[in-house]
C-alpha cells in the first residue's frame, strides 16, 4: 500500500471519530449539570439514569460486536451498522440536547431518560462495528498505533471543538446568560452536530473497504470461549484499562462541578479545552515515543504523568484557577497515552485470540471493550452524582465544606487511586514488538 493510499484510508477511516466525540463531552461533563442546574431535575435522578442505560448496555453492546462478526453482505460485515445508525444517533442526540421548556421536572426526567436510551443504543450498532473494522486495515505492529492513533487523535480533537462548542454558539449567536440562553446553546449545537454524525460515517463507508479474508463465518464453539478465557494479555489489559477509565470519566463528569464550587471560576469550559487540546498536541509525541521504549513503557508513563498532577490537583482551593489551568496542560498530555496506545494493545490482543481460536473476532472484543467503557462512564456518574446529594449538594449556590471535600475527593483522589492500580496492572501485560511478530509469523503459517 503506497504512502498517499494509507494516509488516505488512515484518514478516513478517523473522520467519523471528530463528530462521535460529542458524545462524549455533553453526556459525562455538560448534560449532568445542565439537566440538574437548568432543567431542573434531581441530580440523583440523573445519576441512576445513566447508571441504568450503561447497565442495559451490557448486553447490547456484546450482542452487537458479535452480531457484526457474523454478519456477511456485499458491502462487508462492519460498514452496515456503521452507515444505518449514524442516523438515528444523529437524530437522538438532538432531542436529548432539546428538552421543551415546559416539562415539569418529572417529565424532564422521562425525556432525559428515553432521549439517552436511544442514543446509546444507536451509538452501540455504529460505535461497535466502526471500532472493530480498524484492527482488520493492518497487522503491522506499529501501522496499527498510526492508524489508530489518527482515530483517536481525531477524537481528541473532535472532543475539543465539542468542548467549546456551547460557548463558540454562546458568543455567535449573543445568546448572554440564564437557563433560556443554556438551552439555546445545546439547541444549536445539536442542530449543528446532528448532520455530521451522518456526513463523516458516510465519508468512512465510501473510502474504507474491507479484507476479504474478515468475512469468513465464525463458528460458535466451545473452543472459542476457552480461548477467550485464556487470553491472559486481554484480562490483563481489560483490567488496567477499566481503572484508567473509570478514573478518567469521574474526572469528567464532576469538572464543572469542581470549578464551579472549589475553585469558584466560571470558566470550566476554558479548562476543559486546555486538557483536551494538550492532549491533541501530544498525541504525536506517545505514538513516537512507543515506538523507542514499547506501548507498555509508554502507557505507563502516561498514567504516571497523570497521578502526580492529579495529585496536585488535590490540593487546590479556591482562587488557584491559574494554577489549575496549568495542571490540566499537564494532566491533558497524558489523554493520548491513555487512549490511543491501550487501543492498539488491544489490536494486538485480538490478533493473540486469533492465535488461539481461530476466528477473528474483532467485534466480540470491541463490544466487550465498549461494555467495560460504558460501565466505567456510569459509575462515574451513577454513583458519585448520588454521593454528592448525600453530602448535601444543593445546585447554584454555595457549598458546605463536607460538599467541597467530597466533591475533591471523588473528582481527583478517586482516579489518582485508580490509575496507580492501573499501573500495577499494566506492568504485567507480556504482548511487546518482538512476541506480537510472533504470533503474527504464526497465524500466518497456520494450514
Amino acid at each position: 500500500m503506497s504512502n498517499p493510499t494509507r494516509r488516505r484510508l488512515r484518514w478516513a477511516y478517523a473522520a467519523p471519530a471528530f463528530a462521535l466525540a460529542f458524545v462524549g463531552i455533553p453526556v459525562y461533563v455538560y448534560l449532568p449539570s445542565f439537566y440538574t442546574d437548568v432543567v431542573g431535575v434531581d441530580i440523583a435522578v440523573v445519576g441512576y439514569i445513566l447508571l441504568a442505560d450503561r447497565l442495559f448496555d451490557a448486553v447490547t453492546d456484546p450482542a452487537i460486536g458479535v452480531l457484526s462478526d457474523r454478519t456477511k453482505t456485499r458491502f462487508g460485515r462492519r460498514r452496515p451498522f456503521v452507515l444505518g445508525a449514524s442516523l438515528p444517533l444523529a437524530v437522538s442526540i438532538f432531542l436529548l440536547l432539546s428538552p421543551p421548556a415546559s416539562l415539569s421536572p418529572s417529565a424532564a426526567a422521562w425525556w432525559f431518560g428515553v432521549t439517552l436510551f436511544l442514543m446509546f443504543l444507536s451509538w452501540t450498532v455504529l460505535v461497535v462495528p466502526y471500532e472493530a473494522l480498524g484492527p482488520e486495515l493492518t497487522f503491522d505492529h506499529h501501522e496499527r498505533t498510526e492508524l489508530l492513533g489518527t482515530r483517536d487523535g481525531t477524537l481528541i480533537l473532535g472532543t475539543v471543538v465539542a468542548a467549546a462548542a456551547p460557548s463558540l454558539v454562546g458568543n455567535l449567536f449573543a445568546l448572554g446568560e440564564g437557563p433560556s440562553a443554556e438551552r439555546a446553546r445545546f439547541f444549536y449545537v445539536g442542530l449543528g452536530y446532528a448532520p455530521l454524525i451522518v456526513l463523516l460515517s458516510a465519508i468512512c463507508v465510501l473510502v474504507v473497504r474491507e479484507r476479504a479474508s474478515g468475512m469468513a463465518a465464525l463458528r460458535a464453539t466451545r473452543e472459542g470461549l476457552a480461548a477467550l478465557r485464556e487470553n491472559r494479555a486481554f484480562w490483563i489489559l481489560l483490567s488496567a484499562y477499566t481503572l484508567g477509565t473509570l478514573a478518567f470519566n469521574l474526572a469528567g463528569a464532576l469538572l464543572l462541578y469542581y470549578v464551579r464550587y472549589v475553585l469558584e471560576s466560571d470558566r470550566a469550559d476554558l479548562f476543559l479545552v486546555i486538557y483536551l487540546l494538550s492532549g491533541v498536541l501530544c498525541l504525536p509525541l506517545w505514538i513516537a515515543l512507543s515506538r523507542r521504549i514499547g506501548k507498555r513503557a509508554t502507557w505507563l508513563w502516561g498514567m504516571a504523568v497523570y497521578a502526580v498532577g492529579g495529585a496536585a490537583i488535590f490540593l487546590l482551593d479556591a482562587g488557584d484557577a491559574t494554577l489549575y489551568g496549568f495542571l490540566c496542560f499537564i494532566t491533558g498530555m497524558t489523554f493520548g497515552a491513555t487512549v490511543a496506545i491501550p487501543s492498539s494493545m488491544q489490536a494486538d490482543v485480538i490478533d493473540y485470540d486469533e492465535l488461539l481460536s481461530g476466528e477473528r473476532r474483532e467485534g466480540l472484543f470491541m463490544g466487550i471493550w465498549a461494555v467495560i467503557r460504558k460501565l466505567a462512564a456510569a459509575l462515574g456518574v451513577g454513583v458519585a452524582l448520588p454521593l454528592l446529594a448525600l453530602a448535601g449538594y444543593l445546585p447554584n449556590q454555595p457549598q458546605t465544606e463536607t460538599t467541597r471535600l467530597v466533591l475533591r475527593v471523588l473528582y481527583v483522589g478517586v482516579p489518582v487511586v485508580c490509575n496507580l492500580g492501573a499501573m500495577l496492572i499494566a506492568r504485567r501485560y507480556p504482548i511487546d514488538e518482538a512476541r506480537h511478530r510472533e504470533i503474527r509469523a504464526a497465524i500466518d503459517h497456520e494450514p
